[in-house]
């Protein structure tokens, strides 16, 4: 694999971590960036990190976006799509032209998008990758700060599928590949692991973009935890009536969830150990990607989260209001109508 030319549309906070991690370990990796300053310090100084792992710095070659072109003389065998959920289908269009005979893209993102991968490349060149608890942000132009303690043996960070769901020889090259950077594993249950992994983000991302809270924070208040199993349980519910075989979400069952929800004691006691767990991994530097879009005046992907949630219970009958409120919230934060402030989800317990 190490021949392999691959590159990572998106080098920010996961795209970034990722690819220069593998480029430290031998792959001939090139990492692809709309953001012209990030690419110009990656180009001067290579990427620089910090965080639960210290202070380091990486090389590897990085390109803007008008210099993609010169790919025709390098034809992609493995492409990660690590661009925001909304610009997905634009991102596989660009190097849809620039893939080797056999390229083909894996989408290492968050939400459900091999769909409109698929749509672009073909199904057969689509594979996804979850990246569980992989918590970073690109804070500044060439640095990357990593917020959770890596998985290891304790915690398997990278989940790789086809859309098939069958193990093939690609997937094991790409989780040989993968262990490089942190513990990974081959599934034959992508989808159910795309849904448990966005049910799992879906209860937390939106709450620290509306409140300002860090992660940590977000675990740890009464008030956001008790929100948090309500998002959880209400994606579970939509997850299961949809099809998918909810893989454990943040360690436990997803019918502990759906009890918690319903405010069982015995599953109350059981959500609280796991998070407490969980908190072991967590620094105080952690704020979801909604809070930090919220905090950087970009576009946040709340229609591909939360709202994406929303939406699809809506398709079947399964009303989420949680998350249609949190949906709302972000969106009067986008728009600069309210603050972040705890206050804001007061409504909502």
């Amino acid at each position: 694999m190490k021949n392999k030319r691959i590159v990572f549309v998106g080098a920010g906070a996961i795209g970034g971590y990722v690819g220069a991690h593998l480029a430290k370990a031998g792959y001939n990796v090139v990492l692809i960036d709309q953001w012209p300053e990030h690419v110009d310090e990656i180009k001067r100084h290579g990427l620089r990190f910090s965080g639960t792992l210290g202070e380091y710095a990486i090389p590897v070659p990085a390109l803007h976006i008008h210099e993609v072109q010169s790919l025709v003389h390098h034809p992609i065998d493995i492409a990660f799509i690590c661009t925001k959920l909304y610009d997905t289908e634009w991102a596989t269009m660009m190097v849809r032209q620039y893939l080797s005979v056999d390229g083909y893209v894996v989408t290492l993102q968050n939400s459900v998008v091999e769909d409109l991968v698929a749509a672009i490349v073909g199904w057969g060149r689509t594979v996804g990758c979850i990246a569980s608890t992989l918590s970073a942000e690109a804070f500044q132009p060439g640095r990357i700060v990593r917020t959770r303690q890596p998985g290891g043996s304790t915690y398997t960070i990278f989940r790789v599928g086809e859309v098939h769901g069958r193990i093939t020889p690609r997937l094991g090259k790409l989780v040989t590949m993968l262990s490089s950077v942190d513990s990974a594993k081959a599934t034959t249950n992508l989808w159910g692991e795309r849904w448990s992994k966005l049910a799992a983000n879906t209860m937390t991302t939106g709450v620290s973009g509306v409140t300002g809270l860090n992660l940590k924070a977000v675990l740890e208040a009464d008030a956001t935890r008790k929100l948090m199993i309500k998002l959880g349980s209400e994606a579970i519910r939509i997850g299961i009536a949809l099809g998918y075989a909810i893989e454990p979400v943040r360690r436990l069952s997803p019918e502990v969830w759906l009890k918690a929800g319903d405010g069982d004691k015995a599953a109350l006691v059981e959500v609280d150990q796991a998070i407490e767990v969980e908190l072991q991994r967590m620094s105080d530097e952690g704020y979801s990607g909604t809070a930090q879009d919220i905090r950087k005046g970009r576009r946040t992907e709340v229609d591909y989260m939360n709202g994406f949630v929303a939406a699809k219970g809506e398709e079947i009958g399964i009303p989420a209001p949680i998350h249609k409120a949190i949906t709302t919230l972000v969106k009067r934060l986008e728009r600069g109508e309210i603050a972040q402030h705890l206050d804001n989800i007061a409504g909502l317990l």
